[in-house]
């Protein structure tokens, strides 16, 4: 019940950040293009709070927090006073309703620098995108634990969620990606991931893993959590060991043991198990145990040892943060990163190379804003910057009822001399509808189907 609230509630937080500075974008240069607001209200329905200014504007806070508008004088909406003509919308000329209309786009997108400003400044820790263990298609390529990816395919990368996105646009793409990682050693060294040859219809989800590739931080250590009684370590591990070595073979995290316990197994007899506990280094003797499933399936060879069932989140290793006069430049290189890398993704679905599941409704941007709250203030700014340049870009689209829909409406008046005739816009308006239903539709869509599954 906790974590629902605390979506819903960091959702309307955001929201209403967002959609303050959209509307408010739209607001301000009306004003200054003199035409006269109605209202300006953050949310619909009806208002729980309001005012109005000196200029009759009607400032309103609503019920139904998942939006806003800004109501103009305009002749389409109804009857507008002769003395007050000169003020509607609709009178005004296209350069200035096209300057009224992009400017809330324009304010999310300036509202997106600020925020990653701030984010630079205030400092947010992350993980570096180091590897943890590798197999498969990482491995035959030559990558090794402990590397840490600097490049791919010429853009630097801080964190390890930068190295999943730019693996993902590069399988996406169907290439292979040229990777730069600095060993365990110190020694930098350049490797070919062959991302050209994961399957048809691979899970474009979770590509680092079907490539072979897992992260250091998500690595489980080898430390015991529990040892079942009448289990073949009954007596002599211990809750709290870390398991160091297996018949001399080391072992640094948790995921490594089974392997090495299944070939002991199968050599048969004893083997040295080496732990460390509390700062001694131990060597005892056991013999593997063939363990058959309570529900059935393949027997397995183990040792019977669990890891722990509360495991604390590892350290975090990479911190961006800069100064007041350097954070500037970083927030402009990240927003025209995010705006390709967002534009890139549109690009994609459109063409059929990404899946339509990366599109996220309201469910996953509520848990996303809970999640970023809990992890600091400088996550959070970052998932905001996020969702605005997002709403700038959706509102681009040439989609009637969107800005964009307008703003093609206003263009095409520029270069006919005219505005379109009230029949084509209705039925523009009309499909412009069905679209963002069938959008909205998909969205709540993937998000029911992640919940699920």
């Amino acid at each position: 019940m906790t974590e629902i609230l605390g979506s819903i509630w960091w959702m309307i937080v955001a929201l209403g950040v967002l959609v303050t500075f959209h509307e408010f974008g739209h607001f301000w240069v009306a004003r200054r293009c003199g035409v006269k607001v109605l209202r300006f209200s953050v949310g619909f329905g009806k208002p729980l709070w309001s005012r109005r200014d000196r200029h009759g504007t009607e400032f309103a806070i609503a019920a139904i927090p998942l939006g806003g508008y800004v109501k103009m004088l305009d002749e389409a909406e109804g009857n507008v006073p002769a003395g007050q003509l000169d003020q509607a919308f609709n009178r005004k000329s296209v350069l200035q309703r096209i300057a009224i209309v992009a400017a809330g786009p324009i304010a999310n997108l300036l509202l997106c620098v600020a925020l990653l400003w701030a984010m630079f400044v205030i400092g947010r820790p992350d993980y570096s995108a180091t590897l943890g263990q590798v197999s498969g298609l990482a491995a035959q390529a030559g990558f090794q634990t402990g590397d840490r990816i600097d490049r791919i395919d010429e853009r630097e990368i801080r964190t390890w969620m930068e190295a999943i996105q730019m693996l993902t646009t590069a399988a996406m793409d169907g290439h292979d990606a040229s990777v730069e990682v600095s060993t365990a050693r110190g020694s930098h060294v350049s490797r070919t991931l062959p991302l050209s040859q994961l399957p048809a219809g691979f899970n474009q989800e979770n590509v680092g893993g079907q490539a072979g590739l897992s992260w250091l931080h998500q690595m489980l250590p080898a430390k015991v959590g529990a040892v079942p009684a009448g289990s073949a370590a009954d007596g002599q591990i211990l809750p709290g060991d870390v398991i160091t070595a297996i018949d001399g073979k080391p072992v640094a995290f948790f995921n490594e043991i089974g392997p090495e316990v299944q070939a002991l197994g199968k050599r048969g007899g004893a083997a040295m198990v080496e732990v460390d506990r509390q700062g001694a280094r131990l060597a005892l003797e056991i013999t593997p145990r063939l363990t058959r499933p309570p529900a059935g399936g393949a027997a397995y060879y183990a040792l019977g040892v669990a890891p722990p069932t509360e495991i604390s989140a590892a350290p975090y290793d990479a911190l961006q943060r800069y100064g007041p006069v350097a954070a500037v430049p970083m927030a402009l290189r990240e927003t025209a990163r995010m705006t390709a890398d967002s534009l890139g993704m549109i690009r994609r679905m459109f063409t059929g190379h990404a899946s339509v599941k990366n599109v996220s409704g309201p469910i996953t941007i509520a848990q996303v804003a809970n999640a970023t709250a809990k992890r600091g203030v400088a996550w959070f700014l970052f998932f905001l910057a996020l969702v605005s340049l997002s709403l700038a870009i959706i509102n681009l689209l040439p989609i009637p009822v969107l800005d964009g829909g307008h703003l093609l409406y206003y263009l095409i008046e520029l270069v006919k001399g005219s505005p379109l005739s009230e029949r084509s816009m209705a039925a523009g308006q009309y499909v412009g509808l069905a679209m963002l239903a069938g959008l909205m539709g998909l969205a709540f869509y993937n998000d029911i189907l992640r919940l699920v599954t």
